[in-house]
Parts: C-alpha cells; sequence; structure tokens
C-alpha cells in the first residue's frame, strides 16, 4: 500500500518550492507529479499536423517523493503516514500526529 496516493494533496517540504500545497496527479516509483510544483519553461518547436503552436511552454515536472509530505487538513500542516491493521485484516492509511485515516 502507497503512502501517498493520486488525489491526495501535499506540501511541498524542500526546494525552491517550499511550502506550496498541491494536488498529486500521477504517481511514480519514487517520484510524482503535482499541480502547480515543480513548473518549468520549456521550448517547443510548431507541430502544424497537431496544431500546436511554438514557443515556450511551462509545464510541471516530477518531483521526488522525500520532498514532500501529505496534509493534514485536522492540524493544518505537513504530517507523516503510516498503515495501520485493522480487526478484519484490512489495510488502513492513518496520520502518525492524530491517528486518524487519512
Amino acid at each position: 500500500m502507497q503512502k501517498i496516493r493520486k488525489g491526495d494533496t501535499v506540501v511541498v517540504t524542500t526546494g525552491r518550492d517550499k511550502g506550496k500545497r498541491g494536488e498529486v496527479v500521477r504517481v511514480f516509483d519514487s517520484s510524482m507529479l503535482v499541480t502547480g510544483i515543480n513548473q518549468v519553461k520549456r521550448a517547443v518547436k510548431p507541430n502544424p499536423m497537431k496544431n500546436e503552436v511554438g514557443g515556450l511552454m511551462t509545464k510541471e515536472m516530477a518531483i521526488s517523493s522525500s520532498n514532500v509530505a501529505i496534509y493534514n487538513a485536522g492540524t493544518q500542516k505537513a504530517d507523516a503516514v503510516t498503515i495501520k491493521s485493522l480487526d478484519d485484516g484490512r489495510k488502513q492509511r492513518v496520520f502518525k500526529s492524530t491517528g486518524l485515516p487519512v
């Protein structure tokens, strides 16, 4: 079970975007795409077959999962997540500070 999943709100803990919040769009092995985080400008060639104009394009790049922490709405801070086994054998993600489910 992954500790951070698609759709979770995360806070950047290190780097130039430190303190910013965003929603996880896609999770890779050790990195993830987060909306509004780690934006870079790339030069794009025009492609008339796809009706694309050339020029500078801003896009989001992947950020390492070690540089983000899940956002706890109850405490309004970044928090760690642990996995707890329930009595019926299911697993559930819970915040370490409060013990409440994610």
